[in-house]
């Protein structure tokens, strides 16, 4: 497989580096935002990527996607006390209000982002 671009930018995940950019995506969105702690060489990692792409097109501008790198964000991931990955949270109003944590069925994330959105009011993203 030449160039594995499973955990690069993808045009509806954002990849978060620092707490700061992390508060303003995560803690203060409007909507409800999926985050994936991951790592590179994480093999359940590199199998969940394309569900995560897949998710975030179904679920554009109802939800945003985001990625964290533990090993290039460990601050974040002491925050969120991530100690096995993948580890998806589903954060909603700034707060964390599902974990999933391994690699899941699609099922799972969907039932997670559902039930944050209808919580939120079904309320869009401002594009």
């Amino acid at each position: 497989m030449a160039g594995d671009d499973s955990h690069q930018a993808h045009e509806n995940v954002q990849r978060i580096t620092t707490a700061e950019h992390f508060d303003a995506v995560v803690l203060r969105s409007d909507v409800p935002v999926l985050v994936d702690f991951f790592a590179d060489w994480c093999g359940p990692c590199r199998r969940l990527a394309p569900i995560i792409h897949d998710l975030a097109a179904e679920y554009k501008g109802r939800a945003i996607f985001v990625k964290v790198d533990v090993d290039q964000a460990g601050t974040l991931a002491a925050r969120y006390k991530v100690s096995g990955i993948p580890d998806v949270r589903i954060f909603r109003e700034g707060k964390p209000v599902a974990k999933i944590i391994g690699l899941n069925k699609p099922g799972k994330y969907r039932a997670a982002l559902d039930a944050a959105i209808v919580a939120n009011n079904g309320k869009e993203t401002k594009e």
